[in-house]
Formats: C-alpha cells, sequence, structure tokens
C-alpha cells in the first residue's frame, strides 16, 4: 500500500470515528481507500441519518479529532474478544465469521478513542502525515451491505484525498469540467438518445443522428476487420437453456440473464453475449487445419438483468451493443491473431487521439469457484497473453482477478483529454469454449486437433464507447462522425435557392448537411451552430451566390474566408475520406 493510499485509508477510519461521536446510535460498517479518496458505509437504523448538508459538520469533526490521532495502533485478538467488542454489530461479527473461516488473525486498529476491526495499511502518525486541508467530504449515497440487494440498504458517505491540498483543487476543478462534459448532457445538447419512463431505465433510444453516429463507428470497425478476413455473421438474440448449460453461463451468470419461459414451459434467455450462438457456427461442419482459422464478426445487442441502481447514462445499460467478433484458430495461430487484432484496435483508438496501455486480467487462484476450466488451462492461456504484450512491447501491468469466467484478457485502458483512464476494447484467450463444445479442426495427419477461441470486442460496447468519446471531445465530433457536417446559413430568404444550391453539392459527395432557414438573425445561427457543434459553417449571402463562393467558418479553426464552392466540396470530402 503506497503513502496515498494509507491515507485515505486512514481517513476513512477518521470519518468513522466523526460520525460515531456525532451520531452515536451509527453502526460502522466497512470504509476502504478507493480511487482519490475513501468511503464508509454506516447502518443509521434506530436514530437521525446524516444528508449531504450534514457532511461539512461531519467533516469540521474530522478535522477537531485529527490532531489528537498521533498514532494507529494493530492489536491481534482472540475471536472471544473481538464478538465481545462487537457484539451490537451484526455487520462487524458477519466480517469476523469470514476472517475465522479464512483462519486469518482477527486485529482491530486504534487511534484516538476509535477502534475498528481492520486488516492494515494506515499512516503511522496522522496527526502529522495528513494535511487537514488535504481532504474534504463529497457526497451521501445508498448502498447495499456487500453489495447485495438482499441485504439491508446503508448509507454511505464518500470522501475526497489528496496529498497536498493544490492537488484536491486540482481534482476538484477536472471534474468541474468532466461535468460540462457529462455525455448524458451533451447527448441531450446534440440530440444523440434519450430515455423514456415508458420503456424503462437502462435502455437507450437512440434518435436518427444517434443512430448515424453509430453507424459510422460500426462501418468504421467494419472497414478495419475486413482487411483482415474477418467474415459476417447473424445470430437470434434468444436461446434454449441448453446452449448456456454446455457453455457454463447457465450456472455463472445465473444473476444476470433475462429468462424466458415459453407458454409450453421450456426455458430460454435473452443472450447476455453472444459467443457460445458463434460456436454453433464452427461447429456446424467439420473444418480443414487448410481453413484455419476462422473469423468471424458481428454487431448485435446483448442484454444483463443489472441492479437498477448501477444503471447511468450509456456506461450501465441493460442492453449493450457489442461489435463482437470470435476468432476461431491453432494455437500456433494465437499471437499472430493477437497482432491484428491489436493493429485494428491501434489505429481505432489512434483515429481519436485516445492513448492507450494495456492490462493483463488474470484469474484470482483463490477463487476457483468463479471460473471455468482447469489450473493448467489457466496458467498456460496466461503465460501466452504475458509472452504477447512482452513481445509486442507494450505497456502493461498485471491485476489478478480481472479475468473473464473462461480465460484471461488483454484489458485496453483509455486516457482521454481529462486525464481519466477509461477500460475500452478488450482481446480474450478462451481454452475452455472450445473443450466444453468439443470444437476441433482435423489436422495435417487427419486428426482431430483441439482449437482456442479469442473474443474481441473493439469498442467494448457501442454505448460505453459514444459515452467515452462525447466525454473526451466535450462533443465536437471530428468531421467525418459528425451527424451534421456542414450547416448553410442563408442571410435572408432572397439566398434560399444559392443555400439549396451549395448543400445540394456537398449532398452529391454524401457530406451530411443542413439549411438553417429559420427567421432567426444571422448572429443567433451561428451561435446556434456553435451549440450544436456543427463542424463548419457556411454563411451564403448576395456576393456569395454572385461568385458562387462560401464564407467558411469552422468549428475549430475559426473564419477560414472565402472558398470556391467545389474547392470547401473537395475540401470536407478529403477530410471524411481521411477520417480527419
Amino acid at each position: 500500500m503506497n503513502s496515498l493510499e494509507a491515507k485515505r485509508h486512514t481517513l476513512a477510519h477518521l470519518l468513522a470515528g466523526a460520525v460515531l461521536e456525532r451520531y452515536p446510535h451509527a453502526k460502522a460498517t466497512i470504509g476502504p481507500a478507493i480511487e482519490n479518496g475513501f468511503y464508509y458505509d454506516f447502518d443509521f437504523t434506530g436514530g437521525e441519518k446524516p444528508g449531504q448538508e450534514e457532511l461539512a459538520d461531519i467533516e469540521n469533526t474530522m478535522r477537531k479529532i485529527l490532531p489528537s490521532w498521533s498514532g494507529m495502533t494493530g492489536t491481534e485478538v482472540s475471536e472471544k474478544d473481538a464478538r465481545e467488542y462487537f457484539k451490537g454489530n451484526s455487520f462487524k461479527l458477519e466480517l469476523i465469521d469470514e476472517i475465522v473461516k479464512k483462519g486469518e488473525p482477527i486485529t482491530l486498529y486504534t487511534s484516538g478513542d476509535f477502534t475498528d476491526l481492520c486488516r492494515g495499511g494506515h499512516s503511522k502518525n496522522p496527526s502529522s502525515d495528513i494535511d487537514e486541508k488535504s481532504f474534504m467530504l463529497d457526497r451521501v449515497a445508498g448502498a447495499y451491505w456487500r453489495g447485495d440487494e438482499k441485504k439491508p440498504m446503508l448509507t454511505r458517505i464518500y470522501g475526497l484525498a489528496f496529498d497536498t491540498k493544490k492537488e484536491l483543487d486540482a481534482f476538484l476543478e477536472k471534474r468541474e469540467e468532466a461535468k460540462k462534459r457529462d455525455h448524458r448532457k451533451i447527448g441531450k445538447e446534440l440530440d444523440l438518445f434519450t430515455f423514456s419512463s415508458l420503456v424503462g431505465p437502462g435502455l437507450p433510444l437512440w434518435t436518427p443522428k444517434g443512430a448515424l453516429l453509430r453507424h459510422q463507428l460500426d462501418s468504421y470497425v467494419w472497414e478495419l476487420r475486413d482487411k483482415h478476413g474477418y467474415q459476417r455473421v447473424t445470430i437470434p438474440h434468444i436461446t434454449k437453456k441448453d446452449l448456456y448449460e454446455t457453455s457454463g453461463h447457465w450456472q455463472k451468470f445465473a444473476d444476470e440473464l433475462f429468462r424466458i419461459t415459453t407458454r409450453e414451459g421450456k426455458e430460454y434467455a435473452l443472450k447476455p453475449m453472444n459467443c457460445p450462438h458463434h460456436t454453433q457456427i464452427f461447429a456446424r461442419r467439420p473444418h480443414s487445419y487448410k481453413e484455419m482459422p476462422a473469423r468471424y464478426a458481428e454487431t448485435t445487442m446483448v442484454y444483463r438483468d443489472e441492479q437498477s441502481g448501477e444503471l447511468g447514462g450509456l456506461t450501465r445499460v441493460l442492453s449493450i451493443t457489442q461489435d463482437d467478433s470470435h476468432v476461431f484458430c491453432r494455437h500456433t495461430q494465437v499471437k499472430d491473431e493477437f497482432f491484428r487484432i491489436w493493429d485494428i484496435i491501434d489505429t481505432f483508438y489512434g483515429t481519436f487521439g485516445f492513448k492507450l496501455r494495456v492490462r493483463l486480467s488474470f484469474h484470482n487462484p483463490e477463487a476457483p469457484e468463479k471460473y471455468l476450466g482447469t489450473p493448467e488451462i489457466w496458467k498456460e492461456a496466461e503465460d501466452a497473453l504475458r509472452d504477447i504484450a512482452k513481445e509486442r512491447n507494450a505497456d502493461y501491468f498485471e491485476a489478478t482477478g480481472e479475468a473473464a469466467m473462461y480465460g484471461p484478457k488483454l484489458d485496453f485502458m483509455a486516457t482521454d483529454s481529462l486525464g481519466r483512464e477509461h477500460q475500452v476494447a478488450t482481446i480474450q484467450l478462451d481454452m475452455n469454449m472450445p473443450e466444453r463444445f468439443d470444437l476441433t479442426c482435423i489436422n495435417e495427419h487427419g486428426e482431430k486437433e483441439r482449437i482456442v477461441m479469442i473474443h474481441c470486442a473493439v469498442m467494448g460496447s457501442i454505448e460505453r464507447f459514444i459515452a467515452t468519446m462525447l466525454e473526451h471531445t466535450g462533443g465536437a465530433l471530428p468531421v467525418w462522425l459528425a451527424p451534421v457536417q456542414v450547416r448553410v446559413l442563408p442571410i435572408s430568404e432572397t439566398h434560399a435557392e444559392y443555400a439549396e444550391k451549395v448543400s445540394s453539392a456537398l449532398s452529391d459527395v454524401r457530406v451530411r448537411t443542413e439549411i438553417d432557414s429559420s427567421n432567426e438573425s444571422l448572429g443567433k445561427k451561428i451561435r446556434n451552430a456553435k451549440i450544436a457543434k456543427i463542424p463548419y459553417v457556411l454563411v451564403v449571402g448576395d456576393k456569395e451566390s454572385t461568385e458562387n463562393t462560401v464564407s467558411v467558418e469552422s468549428r475549430d479553426k475559426g473564419k477560414l474566408g472565402v472558398m470556391g464552392v467545389s474547392d470547401f466540396v473537395q475540401k470536407v470530402a478529403e477530410e471524411t475520406r481521411k477520417r480527419a
């Protein structure tokens, strides 16, 4: 645990101490350090519960207590003593049960007048190590105990913490900018998507402009895949239970399945992923080694039954659109196929100016029940990914416990214009699904040879990628991607005919154009175009119509002056072709 993480963990304890001083009836449950700060969950049953307006008072109590926290003392205690200490707190008693079951030592940490059940990892001297101006309480939220909706709802208090006040202020400034760039706000302003209470949360509805945006992105991914020999496939959105029982998803994915019972009593499910269906396309006939690899790709929706409290904008939805692909190949072809996919991902994200690094997402050997397959299969697959990352000379790091249930992954992490990191594309190496479905090819010796699968979604999901990209660009989409690339502004009604002529010239080369023929002033029309973040605005009046020109203003570069219509048409068409 690094110094900042230790400070954040200590501040979680400090928060709990302050809350218990102000709300003696509260039961402290659990409070870790997290990215940018910390939180603590409390049960306020039986008494007053703080809201957002009470955070300042709790924060002041934390600062009042802090000088007395001159050390953090850890003591190992017996199970009996621990239970006695926390005898009125069922949440702590549950944690003690788990510690005992694992055979781990039970430790209590004390600073000032507050003692908590904890494994350790704190500041040695909180009063001197922690700058009292470097932290603040942020917000109050609800959270189920242990993330289980069947368990009690608790009150979670979040805090922010950094080494210095300057770093805290910088984070707050960046967060304010992020609020301005919230994809939900931008999506509404650009009229890309909407939600309906009649349809339900987590189910975005895409407008004509939003649908066009999705299509442009998907077409680009397909263009990149087409160069590498991918073939389109199409599958239904439901399946019999049998398919997922064979794949293992019925058991391991049970809580996230939308299940359907037919009028004949048969069990079906909406697909939460596409790979089991794709195995059946491959398995329709024998394949010679000469036909390998087989590369299937499809953009389609999958459906996952997320908890309503976890849904938000486009980043967490029930209907997820995946630009999904599955490569069926021999073991000797894995490296080449990974590099092909990696090239596609580098090209795609490079187009948007994202910086990428790679997370090697491996399984947690201490929780084998979460995964399919044997330890030997997992070791072989994880070693292969590690070798691939090294040979690629990638900027990578390893993360235990982040693997898919059927195989390890390369997760690509993109840094956006605000310095935030997002998980985007993923490539997964799967040796378990071919085993479960008995997928083979006929090798050079006429024998059946077990194959492997490579899963990849370049965008991850179209919804999540669009959310990330809108916030990365602030809604100022590149010319090739903008739903409306050019808006033509006739100065008066007498120039409407010429505006139509200019628009037609652009439409003839498939440049997406609209005309603002409203009765607003020219200044208002220009402001409206800027709010809509249109890449190019063309003003046409007497002079332009006489000389067959347009006055050009670029969203990104300002006024470009007067250009001939044909010159401007060629300029925008070329920028679109090059995806500038």
